[in-house]
């Protein structure tokens, strides 16, 4: 990190660290979108206005304010006037319905409660007054409005949790993880430490704001100084124009971001998609091996993963001069003040930007071991250059006649098969074997019809041991994924082919 962006870092909270950047690059941009564009100064400047119409409407320090809003420069002020105000903030993913964004209203305690009115042919007002929500009002072009001459001072403590994130509710509901300005502030130092972007770079947030990805992303843009082109609605090839247009160096978000921009490089061969870019760095899913070497091959660009989640937003990261084999195979090494400790496999983690817990004392107490180490559920080691290598998670291993089976391992071999576009293992119940191991794919267009046999067959070739083999295959058209960075649900897989028999 360079010593300006250091020197921000320090920003108790994260209202401090837009001050201190707006007195720096005034005029410079922080968001661009479509034909629009704001400046640093702008962005300090109209939030103290949004945090002064809030202010009017009864916003007061530790007031629960939830929203749920599309990816817009009008969404980014009003997260910003909150954080002026001290309120505490509950963003909810704009794809969510009645189960999630209840549940969510309901367990934070929202007082008020922001939404685009109708968004995509959903009426989200209508939503909100049918779940019984309190101070309900539509942000979409139009804010709150006021005079900043009303505020009182800004917070000075960044320790104080205000911001109540949801877990990804599949199986149960999701889980209210509590963070607060410093943790959010490490987790975006922590990507910028990784990515080292400069001055000169465009980057792009193409995923819901409302994931923790959100301020992750903009406190990088805070620290370096460079702009972010936001798209609100993110389809390949229809958001390659804004990637051209603004001149987008960094993008990325997921492994589904990168199989897609892959797929377009495609259409395509030698042409360069998006002429600009040079990196592409993501995170929230794990990354086949050959996904990478494909992009870098086929796309002339970088690729850098990482290793994230709500709880925290960034534990590890590939940095651009690490090695193409470690960039390949590995989630990159901790920043300086992440603590990584393994238990019988399992990742743990200590450090700032780890949140401080849930809303529900006994998740919390569940969630975190003596030292104050939190348990990932994830499975993994360290190489012997500090690069972590996840093998999977803990509900990922399939338990095949008390052999444990990684999910992980073998779905690696399979994106190595021409006919596979893409492809996720789930263990389903079976009362010889305890589990069998299922395999499901995607392919590609075009691609000859896959057979067990064609993948067992394959599998062998690739070095799998015999015990790990899939007795199960299943082609589907589509992967079940979420809205936010595009995840394979295998929990619908597993609720799909468990009542099953072939």
């Amino acid at each position: 990190m360079n010593d300006t962006a250091h020197a921000l870092g320090s920003a108790p909270t994260l209202w401090e660290l837009v001050s201190r950047r707006a007195e720096l690059s005034p005029g410079l941009p922080v968001f661009l979108q479509d034909d629009r564009s704001l400046t640093f100064g702008e962005l300090h400047d109209r939030a103290e206005r949004v945090a002064a119409g809030l202010y009017g409407m009864g916003v007061r320090a530790g007031t629960v304010v939830a929203w749920q809003l599309p990816t817009r420069i009008e969404t980014a002020l009003l997260s910003f006037a909150l954080a002026r105000l001290g309120a505490v903030q509950t963003p909810v993913i704009p794809f969510h319905r009645d189960r999630e964004v209840g549940f969510a209203l309901r367990e934070a305690k929202a007082e008020f409660f922001a939404v685009p009115g109708v968004w995509r042919g959903f009426d989200h007002t209508e939503l909100a007054r049918r779940l019984g929500a309190k101070g309900v009002f539509e942000v979409y072009e139009a804010l709150p409005d006021g005079d900043p001459a009303v505020l009182p001072p800004p917070p000075a403590d960044g320790t104080t949790v205000r911001w109540i994130y949801w877990t990804s509710g599949t199986t149960s509901d999701p889980k209210g993880v509590l963070h607060t300005d410093r943790s959010l502030i490490a987790g975006g130092a922590c990507l910028a430490h990784a990515l080292r972007p400069t001055a000169g770079d465009v980057g792009s947030i193409a995923f819901p704001y409302a994931h923790i990805g959100g301020p992750d992303y903009t406190v990088m843009l805070l620290l370096y100084g460079f702009p972010a082109v936001l798209f609100e609605q993110f389809a390949l090839p229809g958001a390659l124009a804004g990637y051209r247009r603004h001149g987008v160096t960094i993008a990325g978000g997921s492994t589904a971001f990168y199989s897609m921009f892959l797929a377009e490089q495609r259409k395509q061969p030698g042409v360069k998609l998006i002429p600009t870019l040079r990196l592409l760095a993501g995170g929230g899913a794990p990354k086949p091996p050959g996904l990478h070497h494909a992009v870098v091959r086929e796309m002339g660009v970088q690729l850098t993963h990482g290793y994230g989640m709500t709880e925290v937003p960034m534990i590890t990261m590939g940095a651009p001069d690490d090695s193409a084999e470690n960039l390949a195979t590995t989630e990159g090494r901790p920043p300086q003040g992440m603590e990584i400790r393994l238990v019988d496999g399992e990742v743990r983690l200590r450090g700032e930007a780890v949140c401080r817990g849930y809303l529900d004392p006994a998740q919390t107490a569940e969630a975190f071991d003596a030292d104050g180490f939190l348990r990932t559920g994830d499975l993994g080691h360290l190489t012997d250059g500090g690069h972590l290598v996840l093998t999977g998670r803990r509900k990922d291993v399939i338990i095949r006649k008390g052999e444990n089976i990684s999910a992980r391992e073998i779905e690696d071999l399979l994106h190595r098969h021409p006919a596979v576009g893409d492809a996720a293992v789930v263990g389903l119940p079976d009362p010889e074997r305890g589990e069998l191991v299922c395999a499901v794919v995607e392919q590609p267009p075009g691609a000859a019809e896959l057979t067990l046999d064609a993948v067992t067959s394959f599998l062998r070739s690739q070095g799998l041991s015999v015990h790990k083999l899939p007795e199960r295959l299943e082609v589907v058209d589509a992967l079940p994924r979420g809205e936010t960075l595009r995840k394979v649900l295998k929990y619908q897989l597993r609720e799909r082919y468990s009542g099953t028999v072939k």
